[in-house]
């Protein structure tokens, strides 16, 4: 920018943004959020939540805002208003863009939100798929036609959707533009979670179905209000060229000068195996499409999806995303109260799998995980949520390379279990999670640390099920209660659950 300001190359403090504020920087910084040069004052973020616009009066969904810590802004304080500047960076520390600051305002004693301007200070090369990132001008040279669909792809595109494009794209006339969003690490829906990654790939190994489309993959995040989310889609896809984009029938698009199209409802006609619509086919003969339901049941049995239904390019890239579950990654937290039993249960489980030999498996004890993993942690409430979610990360990259993991702390808070399941989810693994409810005088009755003890006497503070809660969970897998049972019962409790839910090929486990 030639009226940038000629401090721009002082010493400046750096920052790495979250997710949703890395991926704000790279769209602006392509033009793709236009007219936006760099982050919101306080002023303009208020006046488009209040009045969806921006100061000068035009039309803008969602605030555009960068949260820094304190620090940061104690720093820029020390320099002259010229001098404010603020190094953007990656999660691996390489630069991404500067920020020259000239708005700032506190929220609360630890964060504080920078206005200002963006110059880019990297390579741009942050994330995945960077091929298919093209400027909205390079987008442009690719186009043949003057009319644009577009569509917002966070899902598989099966043959359906692909016969729903092909017909629209044909009725206007246009060029076809497929904009996936990269910016968060999961898309699909609840009942079939898939990586962005994932997503990409299925999109890409449809592109000969639609060969003049152009791909674009593009770090659009979602924020907290979906109306807010698709009229954002809505001004990229604008700024892309896009006059038209096709709309689901449960989400919001059109605005931003973009037109928005309904796909028409349609089914397989079994007597000569095309997509129509519905209306155009008598109903013996009409067959619909396959649920994300269905989808996943289909690739947890290893069942091959239908020719009919999604071409077996895009077949191929789901079932190496979700194999079947007997090859699939697995992650299986048992929780409970100290003395519930739950590390006697995990380790019976784990002694299990290895005798058997089909599965590799890893036991993560919360005593062992303590001295190695979680050493130099202490037992306050921010340090055992930091011992689950180091265990929860661990858990999930060896269920990302087909592991079962069991892990076996206390994690009393929901909050930590949560994490632990969305970071196996994340990395393509299932999760169990197994309640060890065993009654807490039992726990005190076996003791054999004298931990309750010293709790009930105050020597220990913050202590679970004494002076600290345990929060149970609401959704458990299986709960187990061994003060009536015997640990080789509960251990064989959870082989059935894992064989019936189809990761154990079968359930000949013999146990005393």
């Amino acid at each position: 920018m030639s009226d940038w300001p000629a401090d721009a190359d002082a010493y400046v403090p750096s920052y790495t943004p979250n997710a949703v504020e890395l991926a704000d920087v790279e769209l602006i910084l392509t033009g793709a959020y236009r007219p936006l040069d760099g982050f919101m004052s306080v002023a303009e973020a208020r006046s488009v939540l209040d009045n969806g616009t921006l100061l000068d009066g035009r039309s803008w969904p969602v605030p555009v805002t960068l949260d820094v810590p304190s620090r940061i802004a104690d720093e820029l304080e020390e320099q002259p208003e010229s001098a404010r500047f603020v190094e953007l960076t990656d999660p691996e520390g390489a630069p991404v863009a500067t920020l020259h600051v000239t708005d700032a305002d506190g929220l609360g004693t630890e964060k504080v939100r920078l206005g200002g301007r963006l110059r880019r200070s990297g390579d741009g090369s942050h994330g995945v798929f960077t091929a298919y990132r093209n400027t909205p001008e390079q987008a442009k040279e690719t186009y043949s036609s003057s009319r644009v669909l577009a569509a917002i792809v966070d899902k598989p595109l099966h043959r359906p959707d692909l016969a729903q494009l092909a017909r629209a794209t044909r009725q206007l006339g246009a060029h076809l533009l497929l904009i996936v969003p990269t910016a968060s690490d999961m898309a699909g829906s609840p009942e079939l979670p898939l990586s962005t990654a994932t997503v990409m790939r299925t999109v890409l190994a449809a592109q000969d179905r639609l060969p003049s489309a152009t791909i674009m993959a593009l770090p659009l995040a979602r924020r907290a209000n979906p109306v807010r989310d698709g009229l954002l889609a809505a001004r990229v896809a604008r700024a892309y060229g896009a006059t038209h984009i096709m709309s689901r029938p449960d989400s919001i698009g059109g605005g931003a000068g973009v037109r928005s199209m309904l796909p028409r409802e349609i089914a397989y006609d079994s007597r000569d195996g095309q997509w129509r619509s519905i209306e155009d086919i008598e109903p013996p003969f009409r067959k619909p499409g396959l649920s994300d339901v269905e989808v996943a049941d289909m690739l947890a049995r290893g069942f091959e999806l239908p020719e009919w239904f999604t071409p077996p390019a895009v077949a191929e890239e789901l079932r190496r995303a979700c194999p079947p579950r007997p090859e699939r990654g697995l992650v299986v937290m048992f929780t409970g109260l100290s003395g519930s039993g739950k590390s006697t249960i995990s380790r019976g489980v784990y002694e299990s799998l290895l005798e058997d030999g089909n599965r590799t498996v890893t036991l993560l004890d919360g005593d062992v995980v303590r001295r190695h993993l979680s050493a130099g942690l202490g037992f306050s409430k921010a340090d055992r949520s930091m011992n689950i979610r180091r265990i929860g990360f661990v858990a999930a990259e060896i269920g990302r390379h087909g592991g079962i993991a069991l892990a076996a702390p206390i994690a009393p808070y929901d909050a930590d279990r949560l994490a632990a399941q969305a970071m196996a989810k994340q990395a393509g693994a299932d999760f169990l999670l197994i309640h060890v409810n065993t009654p807490l005088e039992v726990c005190e009755e076996r003791d054999r640390k004298g931990l309750y003890a010293k709790a009930r006497a105050g020597q220990l503070k913050e202590f679970t099920g004494i002076s600290d809660p345990y929060e149970e969970p609401a959704a458990a897998d299986l709960h187990i209660d061994t003060s009536d049972i015997t640990v080789g019962e509960a251990t064989e409790q959870v082989l059935e659950l894992m064989t019936d839910g189809g990761w154990l090929e079968s359930s000949g486990f013999k146990l005393d």
